[in-house]
């Protein structure tokens, strides 16, 4: 890896692209530590501590945004959510479906959708926070001061989304994930001081701290080795003679991976567990805080058992629904009929479709049982360590897989810039 970054400077254009990421992402931490203004910060991180479950994972990727309750304290979560509705509402709309499937034109009709959707959402959360939850936390209740907190956070989110958007367009990798890996990241360095100084103060046993990295670094093996595996299905191409030339009769396949979902049903399960926490905000009665508190909490039994167990069982189920809507095993059965392709073994058409249905399931099965211990097993591990590091399945999921993708371009970007060396 270091040796390609190395390389990947001493190449003019990708130097030029690499600088310019990190320059937005530099930008990016900037704006992270600017406070609303008209907002008292440290009313909001008592309201914060009460509610962790629910603040946690976005304090988290936005990289402490939240916490401190800056201009990009909603981070990227309206983009992402609005990004998800819009690809779920391509299913059961034919209009957005049409644009899909009609190239690049389609595609820049959907981007816009989906911006217009993610600063609506971004308003109505900046409300619902700014004036909403945190009212209390207001310097003065003035319509004026209201307006401008609702604003300062709904154009601090569109700004990201700008941003997220011209690091995939003139820097390296998806600009959003990118932005969502730099607030991850960025707690690191804290966690570590902190650990460190609980090993000096000895609250933290130097057996109990390597266990946990042999632990979490073993997780991250596994991760890398699930979002790189595929199964490859054979597909046979039948010889065509158009006059004197024959085309086709070359053997390629299909790769399935086995996490086809990647982090969206962890991210599901992650906010569908958050409702209850989010609707106790509202509901001031008594006997719902107290189950709230006692089942939905990640701080000890009875709750760390039950959430964790909710949040295995809710990843494999959101697992295999959002496989079902992205895989398409009837389309692909159709273009291999259409271009003289089969499965060996397997008569075109649908018995392709059921075979290629029965690997699709037994794959998902896979990864969703991976997808959901990696995102149980971290909430135990936080749940009865001291250790400050509050890295949790999704998390470790957006990291590494968006360090492999940036490094896969960035090697890709290598090889086509030296292809005419390979060729000599």
């Amino acid at each position: 890896m270091f040796t390609a970054l190395k390389n990947a400077f001493k190449i003019p254009d990708l130097k030029k692209k690499l600088v310019y990421t990190l320059l937005m992402l530099v930008v990016f931490r900037v704006g992270s530590a600017i406070p609303v203004p008209g907002i008292n910060v440290e009313v909001i991180r008592q309201m914060l501590q009460q509610y962790t479950s629910f603040s946690s994972f976005y304090d988290l990727v936005s990289g402490g945004a939240l916490n401190n309750f800056t201009i990009f304290a909603l981070g990227v979560g309206p983009y992402v959510t609005s990004s998800i509705i819009i690809q779920l509402l391509a299913v059961a709309i034919p209009a957005l479906e049409d644009m899909q499937k009609s190239g690049e034109e389609g595609r820049k009709q959907i981007m816009q959708i989906t911006r217009y959707t993610t600063v609506a959402l971004a308003l109505l959360q900046s409300t619902a926070l700014g004036i909403g939850f945190f009212r209390s936390a207001l310097v003065d209740n003035s319509f004026l001061n209201q307006a401008s907190v609702v604003l300062t956070l709904t154009a601090g989110s569109a700004f990201l989304m700008w941003l997220g958007e011209q690091i995939t367009e003139k820097g390296i990798g998806n600009g959003i994930s990118t932005l969502i890996f730099a607030g991850i990241v960025s707690r690191v360095p804290s966690g570590a001081i902190k650990t460190f100084e609980l090993l000096q103060t000895k609250e933290l046993s130097i057996v109990e701290f390597l266990l946990f990295m042999a632990l979490y670094l073993a997780i991250i093996v596994g991760v890398i080795m699930v979002l790189e595996a595929v199964r490859k299905v054979q597909v046979q191409h039948a010889k065509r003679v158009i006059g004197r030339k024959t085309y086709g009769g070359q053997s390629t396949h299909i790769p399935i991976k086995i996490n086809q979902a990647g982090v969206i049903p962890v991210i599901f399960a992650s906010s569908f567990l958050m409702m209850p926490n989010l609707l106790g905000i509202f509901i001031k009665n008594q006997s719902y805080q107290t189950f709230v508190s006692k089942y939905f909490s990640t701080q000890g039994p009875p709750g760390l058992y039950v959430y964790a167990l909710l949040e295995f069982l809710l990843v494999v189920g959101f697992s295999y629904f959002y496989v079902e809507i992205i895989f398409k095993p009837d389309e692909i059965a159709d273009n291999l009929k259409n271009s003289a392709g089969f499965i060996p073994g397997i008569k075109p058409g649908r018995n392709t479709a059921e075979y290629l249905q029965e690997i699709s399931n037994r794959l998902t099965l896979a990864g969703a049982l991976f997808l959901a211990a990696i995102s149980a097993i971290p909430i135990l591990i936080l749940g009865f360590t001291s250790i400050p590091f509050r890295f949790g399945g999704t998390s470790l999921l957006i990291v590494v897989g968006v360090a492999l993708e940036t490094m896969k371009q960035i090697e890709a970007q290598m090889v086509m810039r030296h292809y005419q060396g390979f060729l000599k």
